[in-house]
């Protein structure tokens, strides 16, 4: 990748750093981590040449939207000394489901970011790492199935869920894609497709803490990210003639199935029937689903392809156009 590639992970890291400053909230981060998400998700996988050039366009059209620009240069910092600080903060929240897993993905997708730029800015990592650090005591998510947010919270695991002992990255990959594929019905709802597009971003946070170094941090994590697992299980178990209990500030009853993509990410179709700025890139997901689904798809030999498949109704719909 090109240094004006890599200028978007600079991007990125400053969206995430600004986000407090600027919101008084965690979420317009987001849109940080999705422009870093968009910079792997090409890096990683064998593209059309459409699809790298439409990807990065829309991913330029974010940044221009969300970035605060500025001419000060900060003091830069070296990888040891930002993941420190940052790990430092995530040690505080790592253990509890917090926002569906929103701390972990920050903190892993800024790591992976300064990672690969050899470095950062000293008051950027600050930022970051106050931003993670805001996570303590907040909720598991908004938006349940079958649970409240209380439940989820106190929600345990034990032998009967079957949830085998996750060893390493690539069990949990198996794992996730395994479950991805057993959904018969998807709906389009924050507490469901949204969940799975959650369960996918969580899991791959894992996995990036992994890989740099720091199973224990991956370990740690992974109770959180199985309650997840359990309750989007518990979703798939309803039963049709029992009504449907949603606990959601958002999602609204009857749920509707969730429309299937006629074109896949990695395909210049996808892209082309995509304006961002239009779906507000779909919070960032337009990124970030994709680029933890194909991670765990490529990282999974024989992976099975009904995960694919329900891949399509967790992204943003792009339908057919019939002229």
């Amino acid at each position: 990748m090109s240094d004006k590639d890599r200028a978007i992970l600079g991007d990125g890291l400053s969206i995430l750093s600004q986000c407090r400053m600027l919101t008084g909230d965690i979420w317009q981060a987001h849109y940080g981590a999705a422009a870093i998400a968009g910079y792997f998700f090409v890096k990683a996988n064998h593209l059309p040449g459409k699809v790298e050039k439409a990807v990065e366009a829309e991913n330029q059209r974010m940044i221009a939207k969300y970035l605060q620009t500025g001419t000060v240069t900060g003091e830069s910092v070296s990888v040891e000394s930002a993941e420190s600080r940052i790990l430092a903060a995530l040690d505080d929240t790592i253990d509890g489901l917090h926002w569906v897993g929103h701390n972990v993905i920050y903190a892993a997708i800024s790591l992976a970011a300064l990672h690969e730029l050899g470095g950062g800015l000293r008051h950027e990592a600050a930022d970051i790492a106050e931003l993670i650090s805001s996570f303590a005591k907040t909720i598991p998510g908004r938006s349940w199935i079958g649970y409240s947010a209380a439940e989820v919270k106190r929600l345990t695991l034990d032998e009967l869920d079957g949830i085998y002992e996750i060893k390493d990255g690539n069990q949990l990959s198996a794992l996730i894609l395994n479950e991805l594929a057993s959904y018969s019905v998807i709906y389009r709802a924050e507490a469901h497709h949204d969940l799975m597009g959650h369960m996918l971003t969580y899991s791959h946070a894992l996995n990036i803490l992994y890989d740099l170094g720091h199973p224990d941090y991956f370990h740690r994590g992974l109770p959180g990210l199985l309650k997840i697992v359990k309750v989007l299980r518990t979703s798939s178990r309803l039963d049709p003639a029992e009504p449907i209990r949603i606990v959601s500030p958002v999602d609204r009853l009857p749920l509707v199935e969730a429309p299937r993509s006629a074109w896949l990410p990695h395909q210049p179709e996808y892209w082309a029937g995509i304006d961002g700025d239009v779906i507000d890139w779909d919070f960032g997901h337009l990124f970030k689903f994709p680029f933890s689904f194909y991670h765990h798809w490529n990282r999974v030999s024989e992976a099975p392809a009904r995960a694919m498949e329900n891949f399509r109704y967790i992204i943003h719909p792009v339908q057919t156009i019939i002229s």
